[in-house]
């Protein structure tokens, strides 16, 4: 006879591909239901983004399959992103599950337009996203995204981020808009880093992603100083010159024990719309190779797309049109999945799943 038990058996044999532990084990593994050879199972994964809930489901189909007496087999699924580790000396943001730095070594490398559209893409993979701009002196996230409405006070310490596209957000070009500069020294950064962090009401976020001015300076130290950051996120061209001061980026991580998520190479190759090719344009391949040199994934391929820029100066990001954009939300994918091994395995092997 068919029971429960028999079915919660064969699951112990179905591997998470990249945390190498059981479904059951992880607690993946919910709701079993038996009825005359009718076996329903919902699984919990660790972000609406995974990009391995297809091979999942065959393993546990198969699976299932082996067990006497099972006829069909329900697998449904939905998510429960966890948390970030939480750091004794480092305060957590009040709901926010995790917080992804996006960075980069030096500018003009497309750094913050991976930030806009890697945070809709994950709340078009049903995550909930908020994005913190703070490149403080050059606050491009609104015009990216569309909008200059102002974000509202609630009271003097409560700031209520303005939303665009479903993605919760904060810039100082909301609060600082035209073409007026700013001219401000470390300790005034250091001010609005923290505002953005403690006084804006960010309410439940899976994600929260902050766009991170170039280089290594005072609002990188400040923010990875003031809260637990979940992991960075490095943007690079394949170009030389860019990877150079890219290296310094990962570095910086590494002294001050941020995980490195992985490298993203921007503006990779430009697919020709006449012989199909792909042509390396600023040259190819160097991404990949820094990843290796710091044993860290590759965690996307950004193609050089005129619609990729047109959204950006539209303010209509490539991302709001679905998953049209395969690289965007490939990238997506890889990042959610790469923040879920680091919070479940405490130490975070390669795992390469482009």
């Amino acid at each position: 006879m068919l029971t429960e038990e028999a079915v919660i058996e064969a699951l112990r044999g179905v591997i998470d591909p990249e945390l190498h532990k059981d479904v059951v084990t992880l607690g993946m593994a919910k709701h079993v239901q038996v009825s005359d050879g009718n076996v329903s199972v919902l699984l919990t994964l660790t972000t609406p983004a995974c990009p391995l809930r297809e091979t999942i489901e065959k393993d546990v189909r198969a699976a299932l399959a082996k067990v006497p007496g099972v006829d069909s087999v329900d697998v449904k699924f939905d998510a429960a992103v966890p948390e970030g580790r939480r750091l004794q000396d480092k305060a957590s943001i009040p709901g926010v599950k995790n917080l992804i730095a996006v960075a980069s070594g030096k500018g003009g490398v497309g750094k913050t337009t991976v930030a806009v559209n890697l945070a809709i893409a994950l709340k078009n993979l049903g995550a909930l996203v908020g994005l913190l701009d703070a490149d403080v002196y050059g606050p491009n996230v609104p015009l990216m995204l569309g909008t200059t409405e102002q974000p509202k006070m609630l009271d003097e310490k409560t700031i209520i981020p303005i939303q665009a596209y479903g993605v919760k957000m904060i810039s100082m070009g909301l609060l600082n808009p035209g073409d007026r500069p700013l001219v401000w020294r470390g300790p005034m950064l250091h001010s609005v880093v923290q505002q953005f962090l403690r006084s804006v009401r960010w309410g439940t976020l899976d994600y929260l992603i902050v766009d991170l001015p170039p280089g290594t300076g005072d609002v990188q130290l400040s923010l990875i100083q003031s809260v637990s950051v979940s992991g960075a996120v490095v943007v690079t061209t394949p170009s030389v010159v860019a990877l150079a001061d890219v290296r310094k980026a990962v570095e910086m991580f590494r002294q001050v024990h941020v995980d490195v998520l992985g490298i993203v190479e921007n503006m990779s190759y430009f697919s020709c719309p006449h012989c199909k090719g792909k042509i390396d344009v600023f040259g190819h391949g160097e991404g990949e190779r820094l990843a290796k040199m710091f044993e860290v994934p590759l965690l996307g391929e950004i193609e050089i797309d005129p619609q990729i820029r047109i959204g950006g100066d539209t303010g209509k990001p490539v991302a709001s049109r679905g998953e049209d954009a395969k690289s965007i939300y490939a990238m997506a994918r890889n990042v959610a999945a790469r923040v879920s091994v680091v919070n479940l395995s405490g130490a975070a092997p390669v795992v390469q799943i482009l």
